[in-house]
């Protein structure tokens, strides 16, 4: 069925979206077939974003760590800093094509924030961006950005004041202004189309790194690392690699404080089935269905959910899931940092984590591939008031 991974996905939608979905749907799919539009989007990906991003060998951490050949997906390396600006180009040429003239965004971290604010702004376009307190006061530099750039960014007080509550309140403005308004969803999540149409505009992130690393190494490699919150990034690389079976895929989730706390974003590790912002998939609920509060260090993992074709890859077995901490992630922001002169976003941060634990145990013929989905500006002032952090 159309919209569904297994039995995650589909529309658990108000009657009042239904019609506005369907429209996408249709837009959506005679879009992606229209070659002059794909063309269009090539486009702005190569002469506004940057891209091709590298595929980088990680010298300096390979020796480190003594095992596998570690490169890394460089999508910091985007214009506005992180692998969202893919997935915005995409979406805002579509509502352009449809012709709508205000689009809207939820964020956490702030970088799928800015970017649409930044595709608002180069398209002459009304943006409103949709952001949870905690999430303002922490990435306040990002907010500046979005300000700047001519977006009015919404501070939600609701609920934990995180990126669960800025999803609430976006859907609530697309249910008033649904006939001139274009819902820029940030990741694989939402309902049908949405978590389609986002992995199709990230895919690019895969098969660039798929014909880098035949052409640097002759071969596939043998591990993909890649954070999950929705899941964007690591469906981006992960997708086109599905049917080589070989290539082993690994999401990283946010541990927070601990699983054992209960404070963590750890969706796959501790959640279960249910249905929230309009599709079914994995979530962190308690034993009445009520969405529980969760934490990370990373304001773009703090999210109680995952992408549904997530859950169908844990599922089938085709990735592996694993979660590391707010105290890992960290240690592992300073180490890119002082050995490749990479400061990682604290999302990135949490796959060099995982890398670090897993490469020391790889023979050096292996090779690992971290997609670094953001750059650490946005974290460095969050890090910095760490009592633990001492430089």
């Amino acid at each position: 069925m159309p919209g569904r991974f297994g039995i995650f996905g589909g529309q658990y939608v108000p009657e009042t979206v239904m019609n506005a979905l369907i429209e996408l749907e249709r837009e959506f799919n005679a879009a992606i077939q229209d070659e002059s539009f794909m063309e269009e989007y090539r486009y702005y990906l190569r002469e506004y974003a940057g891209r091709p991003t590298p595929l980088y060998f990680a010298q300096n951490l390979t020796k480190k760590l003594g095992g596998a050949r570690v490169y890394l997906k460089r999508e910091d390396l985007n214009h506005t800093g992180a692998h969202k600006i893919n997935n915005v180009l995409g979406q805002i040429l579509l509502a352009r094509r449809m012709g709508k003239r205000r689009v809207i965004a939820e964020t956490g971290a702030g970088q799928h924030g800015v970017a649409t604010a930044t595709g608002a702004a180069m398209f002459g376009m009304q943006c409103e961006i949709f952001m949870g307190k905690e999430d303002v006061k922490r990435q306040a530099l990002n907010v500046f950005r979005m300000r700047l750039l001519g977006a009015r960014v919404h501070s939600v007080e609701s609920g934990t004041g995180t990126l669960k509550d800025a999803v609430n309140e976006a859907i609530r403005d697309w249910v008033t202004r649904i006939e001139d308004t274009f819902y820029v969803i940030g990741s694989v999540v939402g309902p049908h189309p949405y978590p389609t149409m986002v992995r199709e505009f990230q895919k690019v992130i895969g098969e660039e790194a798929k014909a880098q690393i035949l052409e640097k190494e002759g071969r596939l490699p043998d591990y993909i690392i890649a954070c999950v919150g929705g899941g964007s990034n690591a469906m981006g690389i992960f997708h086109p690699f599905y049917h080589d079976r070989e290539v082993k895929l690994i999401g990283v989730e946010a541990a927070g404080l601990g699983l054992e706390t209960g404070k963590h974003a750890a969706t796959m590790a501790m959640g279960s089935v249910g249905v929230l912002h309009g599709m079914k998939t994995l979530l962190l609920q308690d034993s009445e269905g009520q969405i529980m509060p969760v934490h990370s260090i990373s304001a773009g993992l703090d999210y109680p959910g995952v992408g549904p074709e997530h859950a169908y890859y844990k599922e089938i077995g085709r990735a592996e899931y694993v979660a590391v901490t707010d105290r890992e992630a960290v240690e592992a922001f300073v180490e890119l940092s002082r050995t490749e002169g990479i400061i990682p976003a604290l999302e990135s941060a949490h796959a060099v984590a995982y890398a670090m634990k897993l490469v020391p145990q790889l023979s050096k013929d292996k090779i690992v591939i971290v997609n670094l989905s953001g750059r650490g500006d946005k974290d460095v002032e969050t890090v910095a008031n760490l009592p633990e952090v001492e430089l």
